[in-house]
Formats: structure tokens, C-alpha cells, sequence
């Protein structure tokens, strides 16, 4: 039998040769940021008088009648001139007296600030107190819902209730910051809020709450 003819290898194909990788890029650097600069303070607390203060409100501590009294409430009037109880009468005229905790807006006459909201805060009595810190929070409320209802981005208060109305200086002022941080957290409108103090005693307790 012829013998069987035999298979010729296949030549092994050539490899190809690996391409060289692309040469990696150096990253370049990040630019350096720059610095932002700080946001002014949202709230803070001054000695001053404050029918000085150049802000789109302040508040004035009032009496029920709004007809005008001693302490802010009459710097305030004395300083703004006629056309503010003459604002004040026409509001009570116009919806009745304004209750604790409550607030009205007017003019502000000769000052410099374009309004004055007036708020009624709580006369102290010890046995009450709980009540008391509900009602002096809310005439802080209630005049900042007031000046967000207006478009008004600055307010400047005074230190509620703690003249005659004997509220105590260092508890007031802790419901007083704590309302408007709560306010401010859910609120834009307002840009600064000034704790305008008559004294040393009420700003000491604002600075050590403020920090």
C-alpha cells in the first residue's frame, strides 16, 4: 500500500508587536480656590439707641392702645414725630388694639429707618412663666412674619419687655434669639436681624448666647 504523504504544518502566523501604551498625562494641577469671603452675620447685637439704627424696621415695644409710653416706646415716638400715633390711631381705629404677642406696621415719620413695627410683649409675673416666654416669642415671630409679608430684608428689635414690664433680662434674651433662629431657618426674606440693647446688662446676655 502507498504510504499515506503527510500533512505540512502550517507555518506559525508572526505575532504582531504590541503597540506601545500612550504615553499617561500629567494631571495638571487644580487651580487654587479662592477664598470665600464670610456672609455677614444673620443676627447680632449691638448697644445703641435705636431710633438711630438704619434698617428697613425696628421694632418698638408697645403698649395694647399703641398710643405711645415711656422707654423705646417713647424715644420712638418722640424721635419719629406725629405721623406715627397718628398711623397707630388710625390701626386701632381701623382693627382694635393690638394683643400680647401681636404686631402692627407704620410709617416711621422722622427716622431713619422706613418702618417701625410695633409689638406688645408680656408683663412678667413668676407664676406664669411659661406662658410668658410663649407670648415674648411670639411678638418676635409675629413682627418678622410682619416685615417678610413687606419685602423688608433688615430689622432691628429692642429688648422686649425687660424695661418695666420686668421681664427677666437673661431669659429673654434666649427666647428672644431662639425665636428668631427658628424663624430664620425657615425663612430667606429676613437677611440680618439687629438686637438693638439699651444697656451693658441685657447685651452681655446676648453676647454669651450669640456666642
Amino acid at each position: 500500500m502507498p504510504t499515506p504523504a503527510r500533512l505540512r504544518a502550517e507555518p506559525t502566523p508572526a505575532r504582531r508587536r504590541a503597540e506601545p501604551a500612550p504615553a499617561r498625562r500629567r494631571a495638571e494641577p487644580a487651580p487654587a480656590r479662592r477664598r470665600a469671603e464670610p456672609a455677614p452675620a444673620r443676627l447680632r447685637a449691638i448697644v445703641d439707641d435705636i431710633t438711630t439704627v438704619e434698617v428697613d424696621a425696628i421694632v418698638n415695644a408697645a403698649n395694647r392702645a399703641l398710643l405711645g409710653g415711656g422707654g423705646v416706646d417713647g424715644a420712638i415716638h418722640r424721635a419719629g414725630g406725629p405721623d406715627i400715633l397718628a398711623a397707630c390711631r388710625e390701626t386701632v381705629a381701623r382693627q382694635g388694639e393690638c394683643e400680647a404677642g401681636e404686631a402692627v406696621i407704620t410709617g416711621a415719620g422722622r427716622l431713619p429707618a422706613r418702618h417701625v413695627i410695633h409689638t406688645v410683649g408680656p408683663i412678667w409675673t413668676p407664676d406664669r412663666a411659661e406662658a410668658h416666654d410663649a407670648t415674648l416669642a411670639s411678638a418676635y415671630t409675629s413682627s418678622l412674619r410682619l416685615a417678610d409679608h413687606h419685602g423688608l430684608a433688615t430689622i432691628a428689635f429692642p429688648n422686649i419687655s425687660t424695661g418695666v414690664y420686668g421681664f427677666p433680662k437673661e431669659r429673654a434674651a434666649g427666647v428672644a434669639i431662639a425665636a428668631v433662629r427658628d424663624y430664620l431657618a425657615a425663612s430667606r426674606g429676613i437677611e440680618q436681624v439687629t438686637f438693638v440693647c439699651f444697656d451693658e446688662d441685657n447685651h452681655h446676655w446676648y453676647q454669651q448666647i450669640l456666642g
